[in-house]
């Protein structure tokens, strides 16, 4: 029991831009890499691009589903938040601007929706867009975004 306690329960946070550049992506545990980090990322934001799709082709209240794979505006037709597999969590949010975080987590953790919000605002927002060395749209490396990212995750255990 003390080994599961002391496990991590966060994998990894990835940020794309909507243009599907990853911004950043940060890891805490990732214990099985068999992709580069580059095709790594290419796989989640198509994984991200394909689900977002499917799941706005089924919604049952939208009027104009459009042709699957086209991109909605953000906050456009149904969206999923979250899916759970036996092995990880993938917890995902997008901001009215496009800004995509998704959280990788051990699957026990709970609705995580609150926390991508903070991520986003309190963190991302405070350290990387108000930053005025920063390019936006362009991939960041942010000891102080990192710092305090991870100070915050911990609370999430």
């Amino acid at each position: 029991m003390a080994a599961i306690a002391s496990t991590p329960r966060m994998r990894c946070l990835y940020i794309f831009n909507r243009d599907g550049v990853c911004l950043h992506y940060h890891v805490w545990l990732r214990p099985l890499t068999t992709l580069s980090p580059h095709q790594d990322q290419k796989l989640m934001f198509g994984l991200l691009f394909s689900l977002k799709s499917f799941t706005a082709k089924m919604d049952p209240v939208g009027g104009n589903k459009g042709n699957l794979g086209a991109p909605n505006l953000p906050g456009q037709g149904c969206s999923f938040h979250s899916f759970r597999t036996n092995t990880y969590k993938l917890s995902f949010m997008e901001s009215p601007s496009g800004i995509k975080l998704i959280l990788i987590t051990d699957p026990r953790m709970g609705d995580l929706r609150d926390a991508l919000k903070y991520i986003y605002s309190n963190i991302y927002v405070e350290y990387v867009v108000k930053n005025p060395l920063y390019t936006p749209g362009q991939p960041f490396k942010c000891e102080l975004f990192n710092a305090t990212l991870d100070q915050y995750v911990k609370t999430l255990q």
